[in-house]
């Protein structure tokens, strides 16, 4: 499956309702291309039922080159934006074939594709997150785990991100958060929680995608219902540690990478 049809299967797989991760026109999407370029979410298209007119590629450089050079004006962002864009045919497609705007995250997905080595990123705004992130509970839920493939699938901890405006802003203040949380643990974060905002997976295929948000959520109803009886406990840090290097779970995290498909 090219990397088109395999952003696509997993976007719509994402925005299914039912799973109360999106609604209407939130949240997007991204996969690398190669070392130079990668494919995006477009701005104003659902997840639920999106098809190729939905995403755009574009090309690593200019892209990193706003966070390293924020423009002084909006009007200037747009435009290294535009110049960003590689035109349809790159992909093998027609003349029209792809969206020309894309996400307004865009810069956010360049960032973490890049310096985090991911293949494929997710993000989402479930409900059952949000309703943690917009708590005073957000920094407890992203820096403890409470139960065993809670850690293996989303990590030790999580990256916590504090409220910024969408755009190259968010982008900014993530990015100095990711290097510090990969500073201080000496990998990059599998799961990102934006407080006020939803949260960002990062992995290696679709189905890691799929398996990491999927996790977050039943996480974040096991802490919401642990808060209803009292403080929820949580796994010693020892114990985190333990459960993430164990070669059993290695082992278990890759099979759930399944490289294949969503």
């Amino acid at each position: 499956m090219n990397p088109l049809d395999s952003l696509i299967k997993m976007t719509r797989a994402l925005g299914e309702p039912a799973l109360d991760y999106v609604i209407i026109g939130e949240g997007n999407t991204s996969m690398r291309i190669d070392d130079e370029s990668f494919l995006v979410k477009a701005s104003g298209h659902q997840m639920q039922g999106i098809d190729e007119s939905g995403f755009v590629a574009l090309r690593f450089a200019p892209m990193l080159a706003l966070l390293d050079n924020p423009p002084a004006t909006l009007s200037q962002q747009r435009r290294i934006t535009a110049s960003a864009i590689l035109p349809p045919n790159a992909l093998g497609g027609t003349e029209g074939g792809l969206a020309v705007s894309p996400s307004i995250e865009a810069s956010f997905h360049a960032l973490l594709l890049h310096e985090c080595g991911a293949a494929v990123i997710g993000h989402t705004h479930p409900t059952a997150i949000n309703q943690v992130m917009c708590s005073e509970y957000a920094a407890d839920f992203a820096r403890q785990r409470r139960f065993p493939d809670e850690v293996v699938l989303c990590g030790p901890q999580s990256a916590l991100v504090p409220y910024a405006d969408p755009g190259l802003p968010l982008a900014l203040v993530m990015r100095e958060r990711v290097r510090a949380y990969m500073a201080q643990h000496g990998r990059a974060p599998k799961l990102i929680l934006l407080e006020n905002h939803g949260l960002v997976a990062l992995g290696d295929s679709p189905a890691e995608i799929m398996n990491i948000t999927a996790m977050a959520v039943k996480a974040a109803r096991i802490f919401l219902g642990a808060l209803l009886t009292g403080k929820p406990t949580r796994l010693p840090d020892g114990d985190v540690q333990h459960l993430y290097q164990r070669p059993d779970e290695i082992y278990r995290r890759q099979l759930f990478v399944d490289k294949d498909g969503v």
